[in-house]
C-alpha cells in the first residue's frame, strides 16, 4: 500500500524541497498551499509524475475551513509537515498589529487549529509523523526578532506537548529547528552567509527525521542552538 506525506504550507521554499524527496521515497504528495499555481509549476519543472502528487488549496489563517479541508483530503496522511511561513520586519511589526497577527496565525494558531484535527483523528490508524518546520529565533527572545521568535517558541512548546500526547498511540512528532535559510522569506535581509543554509538541506532533515524531537540541521546551528539555551539573560540582552 503506497503511503500518502500532507504538506501544509507546502509553496515554501523547504516544503518544495522536499516534495521531490518524499516521491523519490515512493509516498504520494498531498501538496497544499494558497499558491496551487507555483505548486503546479514546480511539479511540471522538475518532472514530477502528476499520479504522484494532489495539488490542494489550503490556508492557514481560514480556521473555519480546517475541518472541511481534512475531510475532503483524497487519503489520510502517514506522514504530516506543517511547513507554512511568514515574516514580518520586528520593527514594522511593533508598530503594525496586522504583522503581527499574521505571524501568530501562520506560525501557531493555524497550526494548532489543523494539526489538532489531524492528531485527534483516531479513525486514521496510518499516521506515524508529524513534523512541524520551527526555528532558531524561537529559543531565546531577542530584541531584533522577538515577535516572529516567539510565534515560533509557542510553535515549538505545542509540537513538544503534542508529542507526549500521542506518545501511546506511538506517533512520532518532530520539530526541525531551523538556522537561517536562503528562501524566498529572508531575501533581502542582511544576514551571515557563512550561516546561511540551501532550503534542499533542510528538507533533507525533514523527510530524514528519526525518533528524536528537537532536530537542528547543520553542526554551526547546533553549537548555536546549544549556547542560545545555556546563555546567561544579561548576555542575551547583548544580541541584536
Amino acid at each position: 500500500m503506497q503511503k500518502h506525506v500532507l504538506i501544509l504550507g507546502a509553496n515554501s521554499d523547504v516544503a518544495k524541497a522536499a516534495i521531490p524527496l518524499y516521491v523519490a521515497k515512493g509516498y504520494h504528495v498531498m501538496a497544499a498551499s494558497r499558491n496551487t499555481v507555483a505548486l503546479q509549476d514546480l511539479v511540471e519543472e522538475k518532472g514530477i509524475p502528476e499520479k504522484q502528487v494532489t495539488i490542494l488549496s489550503f490556508d492557514a489563517a481560514d480556521f473555519e475551513q480546517h475541518a472541511d479541508f481534512y475531510q475532503r483530503l483524497p487519503a489520510k496522511p502517514h506522514i504530516v509537515l506543517y511547513a507554512a511561513g511568514f515574516l514580518k520586519n520586528n520593527e514594522e511589526a511593533l508598530h503594525d498589529w496586522s504583522g503581527s497577527y499574521q505571524m501568530m496565525q501562520v506560525h501557531y494558531c493555524g497550526a494548532v487549529s489543523i494539526l489538532n484535527i489531524i492528531a485527534t483523528d483516531t479513525s486514521n490508524t496510518h499516521l506515524e509523523k508529524i513534523v512541524g518546520l520551527s526555528s532558531l529565533s524561537g529559543v531565546r527572545g531577542r530584541k531584533s526578532n522577538f515577535i516572529y521568535g516567539s510565534t515560533k517558541a509557542a510553535f515549538t512548546q505545542y509540537l513538544a506537548g503534542l508529542r507526549q500526547h500521542l506518545f501511546q498511540r506511538r506517533i512520532t512528532v518532530n520539530v526541525v529547528v531551523a538556522g537561517y535559510i536562503r528562501s524566498k522569506m529572508t531575501a533581502g535581509l542582511d544576514l551571515p552567509e557563512s550561516l546561511m543554509l540551501e532550503p534542499s538541506f533542510i528538507a533533507q532533515a525533514v523527510v530524514g527525521a528519526g525518533n528524536g524531537f528537537v532536530l537542528v540541521p547543520g553542526y554551526k546551528w547546533k553549537v548555536i542552538y546549544h549556547i542560545l539555551r545555556l546563555l546567561p539573560e544579561k548576555l542575551v540582552a547583548r544580541l541584536p
